[in-house]
């Protein structure tokens, strides 16, 4: 027991130390940990013998269920709302399309069995999540065009559609009645749907009636409703994927009490989750395997990032007038990764009789998409010229917290006002605030006691930040010119009673609001409600 203890012990303080130096290396930190996964398993270093696929899909599924969960929990859905279309179309109809084409072309340029091309297909048709969130995040890479919301929400919803399409293919090579298959298509979608909605609701009301966040159970009360929205769903041949994803994008949207620790929480959770995964990926894999099976998977690896994965993507965005340049930064960020090579050991660990080595074939697929692709994303990004350099990425994602211990409020003192030619220890400050700068005809003072106020003078103060309640929040709204407040007066707004604008960002200017304030195109209106 305690060897077991010692071994888990050095290989996460391995992978912190070596995630710790991957941005540096210019190497994604999940592909290091599956490196190192490979470095301990039987043609490494260690030697250690693992070939237990179903062991090893029942802890990478249970670490995806994390993963899936935490991924829906952090889509913002403010920031998610514009590309909402396009993305859960990449995600359902170009995982399609990328499968189908993939089988066709392995079918036809491989020789592969028809049944075989489509389950291969279906294994790689998903973009991997943990991939993108960590490239994404690590580079903090913000992308024009809301680009990047768009890979977000595609990469973390398409994994159900791939699962869906792999228990088919399953159902294909086994040799199951044809007649089960639309009844898979009809459990996966619709109780999946239905449970993972279902359970939020449940999770939400039982958290606001129970008072769960005053006990601090939350966080073991958020991992029963991860597990159970995976569970239910799966007992009933539903998509326990679809159901998780759904659940963590309605509770991440829900205004809860204690979210900031849950995140904190989840953070970490997924963390470990994706350093054990990616480390028993490459443990299980065997290296002296990967020569027989380099072509067929370099092969597929073209049909899949050059024709398979572009075809989908400009498919489904041209139409939707995205631009040349999106379209190619979009295919390009097709990552492949854990899942992928989940699916691929739980069709070993099905049983399924197969013709080629699927598991390597699918390692190796992931192994170059991870290396290449995400190594290379941030600069065919620049190439593209498709990075927003002045917006932060993480802004797109729920578990941003922007606020402080303090917050900064500036005073402008005009002729006639009362703090005018008076010292800074002789005006009233307000409770538990500090004169921390003066700006005086373009130059920046730092004020002491008795240092003397003018007229023009603009005094920045600290004061204490506010934590709201539960039943207030801010909220942001980025206008356009087919929004119905462009061009209107403050007054001439039909708000609710309970909703108060109280600031406009207008390109480096920041407005507080009157009645006679009028609201412009590319403004962010920040409101305050009470719920």
């Amino acid at each position: 027991m305690n060897l077991y203890l010692l071994f888990c012990a050095v290989v996460l303080l391995i992978c912190v130390l070596f995630g710790r130096f991957s941005s540096k290396m210019g190497v994604p930190a999940l592909l290091l940990f599956m490196v190192i996964g490979m470095l301990f398993g039987s043609d490494g270093i260690l030697h250690i013998q693992f070939e237990n696929y179903e062991l090893t899909e029942r802890i990478c599924s249970t670490a995806l269920i994390f993963i899936m969960f935490y991924g829906g929990f952090c889509v913002k859905w403010d920031a998610a709302k514009p590309v909402i279309v396009k993305s859960v179309l990449l995600s359902t109809l170009g995982v399609i399309l990328t499968a189908g084409i993939t089988c066709l072309l392995c079918h036809l340029i491989l020789r592969i069995g028809l049944a075989e091309s489509f389950l291969i297909g279906a294994v790689i048709s998903s973009t991997d999540a943990a991939s993108v969130f960590s490239i994404l995040r690590s580079k903090n890479l913000s992308l024009k065009h809301a680009t990047a919301p768009l890979l977000e929400i595609e990469s973390g919803s398409n994994d159900p559609v791939a699962y869906m399409l792999t228990v088919i293919g399953l159902a294909m090579v086994q040799g199951s009645a044809t007649t089960s298959i639309p009844y898979l298509i009809f459990a996966q979608i619709v109780f999946g749907i239905l449970c993972g909605i279902g359970i939020a609701i449940l999770a939400i009301l039982l958290m606001r009636k129970l008072s769960i966040e005053a006990e601090n159970l939350d966080m073991i009360f958020m991992i029963a409703i991860a597990l159970l929205a995976y569970a239910v769903p799966s007992l009933l041949d539903g998509n326990g994927y679809l159901s998780v994803y759904l659940s963590g994008i309605i509770l991440g949207n829900s205004h809860l009490k204690n979210k900031a620790n849950l995140v904190h929480f989840f953070d970490g959770i997924t963390g470990l989750s994706q350093i054990w995964l990616f480390f028993l990926l490459g443990l299980l894999a065997f290296p002296h395997k990967l020569p027989a099976v380099i072509l067929p998977a370099l092969v597929i690896a073209l049909i899949l990032n050059f024709i398979a994965r572009p075809t989908a993507v400009f498919a489904i965005l041209l139409p939707a007038k995205a631009s040349v340049r999106q379209c190619l930064l979009v295919s390009f960020a097709g990552l492949r990764g854990a899942a992928s090579i989940v699916f691929a050991i739980m069709v070993i660990a099905k049983g399924a009789t197969l013709d080629n080595d699927i598991f390597h074939i699918v390692f190796l697929i992931s192994l170059f998409s991870v290396a290449l692709q995400g190594s290379l994303l941030p600069a065919v990004a620049r190439k593209l010229h498709m990075v927003d350099y002045d917006n932060d990425v993480r802004k797109t994602f729920n578990d941003y917290q922007e606020e402080t211990a303090i917050t900064l409020m500036q005073m402008n003192i005009i002729k006639g006002h009362n703090w005018e030619n008076r010292m800074i220890k002789d005006v009233s400050l307000p409770s538990g605030s500090l004169a921390v700068m003066i700006k005086r005809n373009g130059d920046t003072l730092i004020p002491k006691g008795d240092t003397k106020i003018l007229a023009g003078d603009s005094i920045i103060l600290n004061i204490p930040y506010y934590n709201a309640d539960k039943d207030v929040k801010l909220q942001e709204i980025t206008i356009d010119r087919n929004h119905e407040w462009c061009d209107k007066k403050i007054m001439e707004l039909e708000l609710p009673q309970n909703m108060l604008v109280t600031m406009i960002r207008r390109e480096d200017e920041t407005i507080i609001p009157d009645g006679q304030t009028t609201i412009r195109n590319n403004d962010i209106v920040v409101i305050c409600e009470q719920e």
